[in-house]
């Protein structure tokens, strides 16, 4: 046994660890969590009426709900999630729901959710079910179940990739465990003269690499723009490219870009942004605008009320069965070939790439966006259907979730470009020029980060809003005396008298601004904090005072998860830590802190308790830094 398996081998020990405490963890939040948190949570829809149910192109059962409550709420249901359907009934559901002495009582089967907007969502459910009549009433729900399906693709394709043996899949995963060097072609530079000179030189080397590149790409430095290149690039060389990412969000993305860029796009799974342009993309679109889907659907549904017939099941009826059935298969192969055949770039998440669709493709060339926030186990399931891999992400920015403390520790954490970019640096291309941020903003994190590499693009470098502004300022919480507090059964954190501050200080600034300058101008804002609870808190500041009222439509609030990957012309951090012995708890995790300070184009305000935070000598400096610029303004 190479060293190589034995290494994957502790990958499928630590997340089975993982699947464990997760498991673990969802059956203690199902039973004493109550019901209006995991609606607030966006963890659950209650009520909710179920409207209709169909057959949707792939043949599937779906029953179509709409939530009665909480519309304003941000949810988690999306493309591909496991749900379970509940019923309340007995005694009275109070209004806080924890100690509702109403019996909640599940179904006895799971779904999966085929498409989630606001307020609608079509679920997947077994066809043997009659859902019309298991969820009649009232007081129905849907929440959140446990994703066993992930886990189970994560520890086969782990499995396969330990016991790959004479094979490019073997050949991959040694090369990717050791410091020998990857292969690659040489040949002269192509000029791309629409991109700057690292984007091209990034071009250049996916181009170049025979095994596997990896493109690094810092905030802001159009690492999207670069990716969208090499793949068009690369689409001159070969038929058609495999394109992965870890959530849909990240999946609708790159398929929008590739689609700008005239690249023929097959998106298998649901975009989580729907609108038409992107659903005109999907698969299930596809399929059903196929000539050939009307009669499809005529035997598909012929068989199905054939099915339904309990009498009159001769040999002849039979035969008429067999005859369907197979008509069915032919035009769906022959749908799938056509599909298949004239898109140039396949697209989904990595879990997704296992989807029966794809049971036997190979791909030349696998490309893997926001790679660093994908767990190792994920991006095998599509390495195995690939000769080369481009890594696209940055491991400086937000990790994958791991919920094991063991796990994390054991190594879990750590990506599959991070073991790259370790074991070889010679594969790795930097994205140095930033399109986003005013260079105050950027400059802490460039020279913090990333060895001072990352440069400001001259018409970003000076932007702002007011004149003579400051670019970044840090409201100082420490004489104010505010305190963290713990909140709800989760312990989440809150600092009231922070969050109040934040509010105060962001209103005042927009009203500098003026109402009619945001509107025409569009400004943006954000308001960021670590602690889901804070987010609420900050939610509910805003919403209920009169004098935000006219501003509240041009701010949005959210973690720092929810913030990834976007951007706003203002961004408030509230950083909540306030106590006598100087704890930060996960905001030691300074990728993190990277991903929130990198949100703001112009204008950047950080809200804390520097007697707490500077006991980190990052958020000393950071503190040192803010002030130095302050002090170089006046």
């Amino acid at each position: 046994m190479t060293s190589a398996q034995r290494a994957i081998q502790q990958q499928k020990i630590l997340l089975q660890m993982e699947y464990a405490a997760e498991r673990e963890a969802f059956r203690k939040q199902t039973e004493t969590t109550g019901l209006a948190r995991k609606v607030k949570r966006g963890d659950a829809w209650f009520p909710l009426s179920v409207s209709k149910t169909y057959y949707n192109s792939l043949n599937q059962k779906v029953v179509e709900v709409t939530r009665n409550s909480d519309n304003d709420i941000e949810h988690n249901f999306e493309f591909g999630r496991p749900v379970a359907f509940f019923k309340v009934s007995g005694g009275e559901l109070k209004a806080d729901g924890e100690k509702s002495k109403a019996k909640i009582t599940y179904s006895s089967f799971t779904g999966m959710v085929s498409y989630a907007d606001d307020n609608r969502m079509a679920i997947v459910v077994p066809d043997s079910v009659d859902v019309m009549t298991v969820l009649a009433g009232e007081n129905v729900g849907v929440q959140l179940y446990f994703d066993e399906t992930t886990y189970k693709l994560m520890m086969d394709a782990l499995g396969r990739v330990e016991n790959a043996n004479g094979n490019r899949l073997a050949y991959l995963r040694d090369l990717f465990y050791s410091s020998k060097p990857a292969q690659h072609f040489t040949f002269k530079p192509m000029a791309f003269p629409w991109l700057n000179d690292a984007q091209a030189q990034a071009v250049n080397e996916v181009l170049r690499a025979k095994d596997v590149m990896v493109v690094h790409g810092p905030p802001g430095t159009g690492k999207t723009t670069t990716l969208v290149e090499a793949i068009f690039e690369t689409l001159h060389r070969e038929s058609q490219v495999l394109v992965c990412a870890q959530s849909n969000m990240a999946v609708d993305w790159i398929s929008e870009k590739l689609v700008d860029r005239g690249i023929s796009v097959l998106r298998i799974g649901n975009p989580k942004k729907v609108t038409d342009r992107m659903l005109s993309f999907t698969y299930e679109r596809q399929f059903e605008s196929h000539p050939d889907y009307p009669t499809l659907w005529k035997i598909r549904k012929t068989i199905r009320e054939m099915r339904s017939q309990r009498k009159g099941r001769t040999d002849s009826f039979h035969q008429k069965m067999d005859r369907l059935k197979s008509r069915a298969t032919e035009l769906e192969i022959r749908i799938n070939a056509e599909l298949f055949g004239e898109a140039r770039a396949i697209v989904t998440t990595l879990a997704g790439s296992a989807n029966r669709l794809l049971e036997g493709m190979k791909f030349g060339t696998l490309f893997i966006d926001e790679a660093a926030q994908a767990l190792e186990a994920a991006c095998w399931i599509p390495i195995r259907r690939a000769t080369r891999v481009v890594f696209a992400g940055d491991h400086c920015q937000l990790p994958p979730t791991v919920k094991s403390m063991a796990a994390l520790k054991g190594g879990l954490g750590k990506t599959l470009m991070e073991r790259i970019v370790e074991n070889k640096p010679e594969v790795v291309t930097l994205l140095t020029m930033q399109y986003r941020m005013n260079d105050a903003i950027m400059k802490f994190s460039s020279d913090y980060f990333y060895s001072g590499k990352v440069e400001s693009a001259p018409q970003v470098k000076h932007r702002g809003i007011l004149d003579y502004d400051i670019p970044i300022t840090w409201v100082d919480t420490a004489e104010l005396g505010t305190a963290e507090q713990f909140v709800g059964e989760s312990f989440g954190r809150i600092n009231q008298k922070e969050a109040t501050l934040a509010v105060d200080t962001l209103q005042e600034y927009l009203l500098k601004i003026g109402k009619q300058r945001l509107t025409d101008e569009n400004i943006d804002v954000g308001i960021i904090s670590p602690y889901r609870a804070q987010v609420g808190l900050l939610r509910r500041l805003i919403k209920e005072r009169a004098d935000m009222k006219p501003l509240k439509r041009f701010v949005s609030v959210n973690t720092v998860d929810g913030f990834q990957g976007q951007e706003r012309d203002i961004i408030v951090i509230s950083l909540v830590r306030s106590n006598e012995n100087g704890e930060i708890g996960f905001l030691r995790d300074l990728r993190r802190m990277n991903v929130a300070i990198t949100r703001a184009r112009m204008k950047l305000i950080i809200v804390g308790d520097s007697s707490t935070m500077t006991r980190h000598p990052f958020y000393k400096k950071l503190f040192d830094y803010v002030n130095e610029i302050c002090a170089r303004v006046y």
